[in-house]
């Protein structure tokens, strides 16, 4: 009995879907979604799992199947939060088994065969050597991949110590060329700091995506979102479905956009 009610549950759920995908048919879609996967180690707790990285693991094949949703509805470009600056605070006995699951993740998506072009972005300086030299391999094994969206893997990532970053770099760069401090303040704009951004030559997202019921970016890309449409997902990040993928599509779908007009 039980196994036909979960066999009429995954027809719904199927048919479901369908609709869903269906109703998107000719609706704008964004070119960039960004995603905080929020909620692995709650949705391990939970679940009854002694090891929180149980909930990471899960996650990352979660993350696998969310790039062939975005494949299949033609998203360009996806962004990724798997580690902020704050989680480097953790004790190693989490830290740790937890780099190497997001270093074995990159690993996968950079298999031969898989369509993913790579980008790594954040502080890799304060990762562990044999971890960062694994995602700069990743990323490297992508160079000019073609066919799926391209993903920034925002590891060691801060939203504000990408913009202190991207300052640093403009005055070094300014210094190169012999300006002067009163020169680039004469000139400076806010195109000058969005070229030295870890997005640079990449279009802002258009769509946010934050699982965990928590309604908040945390500091995930403060200087790109400034027009972004949100969309907060009260699940944790391993219960996150295609149809849920798809709602979130429906709703940015519905929105208007006014770039603050």
């Amino acid at each position: 009995m039980g196994t036909m009610k979960q066999r009429m549950r995954d027809i719904a759920y199927l048919l479901y879907g369908k609709r869903l995908a269906a109703s998107l048919d000719g609706k704008v879609r964004p070119r960039h979604v960004g995603v905080i996967v929020d909620g692995n180690r709650r949705w391990a707790r939970e679940m009854g799992y002694v090891d929180p990285n149980d909930g990471h693991r899960v996650g990352a094949e979660r993350i696998k199947e969310l790039l062939r949703w975005c494949d299949e509805a033609h998203i360009e470009l996806v962004t990724l939060w798997l580690l902020s600056t704050d989680n480097l605070s953790r004790p190693p006995s989490e830290l740790d088994p937890l780099l190497q699951i997001i270093e074995d993740l990159a690993t996968e998506l950079a298999e031969p065969g898989n369509p993913w072009q790579l980008r790594i972005m954040g502080t890799l300086d304060v990762i562990p050597s044999p971890h960062a030299a694994g995602l700069k391999a990743a990323e490297e094994k992508t160079i000019g991949r073609r066919g799926g969206a391209q993903v920034n893997l925002a590891i060691g990532y801060g939203g504000r110590k990408e913009i202190a970053d991207a300052v640093r770099s403009l005055l070094q760069e300014h210094a190169k060329a012999g300006s002067t401090l009163e020169e680039l303040a004469e000139s400076l704009d806010v195109e000058h700091i969005a070229g030295h951004l870890y997005t640079k030559d990449q279009p802002d997202p258009d769509l946010i995506i934050r699982t965990s019921g928590e309604q908040r970016l945390s500091g995930f890309l403060l200087w790109q979102s400034a027009h972004s449409e949100f969309y907060f997902y009260d699940g944790n990040w391993p219960e996150f479905r295609r149809v849920d993928f798809l709602r979130a599509l429906r709703a940015y779908a519905l929105r208007q956009r006014r770039f603050g007009s």
